[in-house]
């Protein structure tokens, strides 16, 4: 075999080393997110500060603060993320373990005889061999910072499961408040339609009421019936939703339901205007930061970047350096023979000269997921922005409505009230009443309602605003301006 002069050999590693700085790079992963300079709603409390991340405890209501913990026990979801966590990390690590030179022990014994001067023996042999291979164009380091950012967006992806269910369990705990209110309420109306129903069969069998009034009376008493029987069994089925999400026995649910039926008087404090407030920052891009899907995409960016780099490195030459340190003994005819061994090398390079386009189209490929990924973060900034956006105008709008319908509520209050007495006396028609009654309910109702959508909206914010996940200051995801 025909060797090479030691100067030819260090002239084919210097234009290794020179073939790896000219690799193409992968694409950077700071990418135009498109967020829009301010807000285009108004922001509540003119965006002081809270602790977002515990805003859900601050409501005063210890039972919404154990079923939100309740539910995150049992998530499905959660547990998910977490498997998700663990499962990115030992990926992290064994991307990081390919940068290091690997250490293998191997032992061998045999028994030969030779055609040979060497007589028949044992031979025993030990060895410690590594191997290395130096990341000239930078595959496995690409490869390790792809598994450190899908590291990173899994930790964030596990928050943001934690946030989902929060909100989930919290609407859906408001949801229940606000049933039961609406429950109290078609109860009262029923009853008070019953009194009606009552009092106007005695009026006619005195000859005071004709048979049609009460035959009117009767038939709005059985709707009063029926709407707190259809309102009862819509608020079986939220306990029952709220009983799956948080694997609490519905009977044991039902009773720290009752126990802490004074929350059911008000459905959140923030519509008295005492809610804590939630941390609006003055830039959109600046709130964006604190969303987990948000960094978990722009991670992805950076993953999918990482993985053209590592497909792009594919395509130039490895090198790769050996060594070995080791012991052998020969036996043969009761005398050992001892010998200590070593080795340093080989040192190998690998070229690939043809593969039919693969190495070239798993490049086209990694690049295609790239595109793919940068797409999927600014839809998610864009979402993101929306959900921002529409928690904020919600928001907004059931605080400017909050006075005009209490003021309705308590002018239609008055008014079935005075209706309703001159009804007594006889100097009002059933009719009059009954449209009274209609329009006292309905205000009823749109108080409730109107406190429930206040409450979904302070739930929609907190959800939007990330739930008080802070990015990682190492790593923060990077939105830039397109302007």
């Amino acid at each position: 075999m025909k060797h090479f002069p030691r100067t030819r050999a260090f002239a084919a590693v210097a234009a290794v080393a020179t073939l790896s700085a000219c690799a193409t790079q992968a694409p950077a992963p700071h990418v135009s997110a498109g967020a829009p300079l301010q807000w285009q709603a108004p922001l509540p409390h003119h965006g002081s500060q809270t602790d977002l991340a515990n805003w859900w405890r601050d409501q005063n209501d210890a039972l919404l603060v154990q079923l939100i913990e309740a539910a995150q026990a049992v998530s499905p979801n959660i547990a998910a993320a977490s498997s998700r966590i663990a499962q990115s990390r030992a990926e992290r690590v064994a991307a990081g373990a390919v940068l290091a030179p690997g250490i293998d022990a191997a032992a061998s014994i045999s028994r030969a005889n030779q055609q040979s001067s060497l007589p028949m023996g044992t031979l025993s042999q030990g060895a410690v061999q590594a191997s290395w291979e130096l990341d000239l164009f930078g595959a496995n380091r690409a490869a390790r910072d792809a598994a450190q950012q899908r590291y990173d967006s899994a930790q964030a992806g596990w928050h943001d499961a934690r946030v989902s269910v929060a909100a989930e369990v919290a609407n859906q705990y408001y949801a229940l408040r606000a049933c039961q209110q609406l429950l109290a309420v078609a109860q009262q109306d029923a009853s008070s339609r019953a009194a009606t129903a009552h009092l106007t069969e005695l009026s006619t069998r005195a000859g005071f009421q004709s048979p049609a009034t009460l035959a009117l009376a009767r038939a709005s008493a059985a709707d009063g019936s029926s709407r707190a029987i259809a309102q009862r069994a819509a608020c079986d089925v939220d306990v029952k939703v709220l009983t799956a999400l948080t694997a609490i026995a519905e009977p044991a649910l039902r009773r720290q339901l009752a126990g802490s039926g004074a929350a059911a008087s008000e459905l959140s404090a923030a519509d008295t205007g005492s809610a804590p407030a939630i941390a609006i920052a003055e830039l959109p891009a600046s709130t964006l930061n604190q969303r987990p899907d948000v960094f978990s995409a722009e991670r992805a960016v950076s993953a999918a970047s990482a993985d053209v780099g590592t497909a792009q490195a594919a395509r130039y030459p490895r090198l790769t350096l050996s060594g070995a340190v080791g012991i052998a003994n020969f036996r043969s005819g009761g005398d050992n023979t001892k010998t200590d061994t070593w080795t340093i090398g080989p040192l190998s390079m690998s070229l690939p000269l043809f593969d039919s386009g693969k190495r070239r189209a798993n490049v086209d490929a990694a690049s295609a997921r790239y595109d793919s990924a940068v797409a999927s973060y600014r839809a998610t900034v864009r979402q993101a922005v929306s959900e921002m956006e529409q928690a904020l105008v919600n928001l907004d709008a059931s605080a400017a409505r909050s006075a005009d319908a209490h003021t309705a509520l308590q002018g239609y209050r008055e008014n079935f009230s005075a209706v309703d007495q001159r009804y007594q006396h006889g100097m009002a028609s059933l009719f009059e009443l009954e449209d009274a009654r209609r329009s006292r309910l309905a205000a009823e109702q749109t108080v409730i309602t109107l406190q429930r959508e206040r409450s979904a909206a302070w739930v929609a914010l907190y959800r939007a605003a990330g739930g008080g996940w802070v990015a990682p200051a190492a790593s923060a995801p990077a939105i830039v301006s397109t302007h």
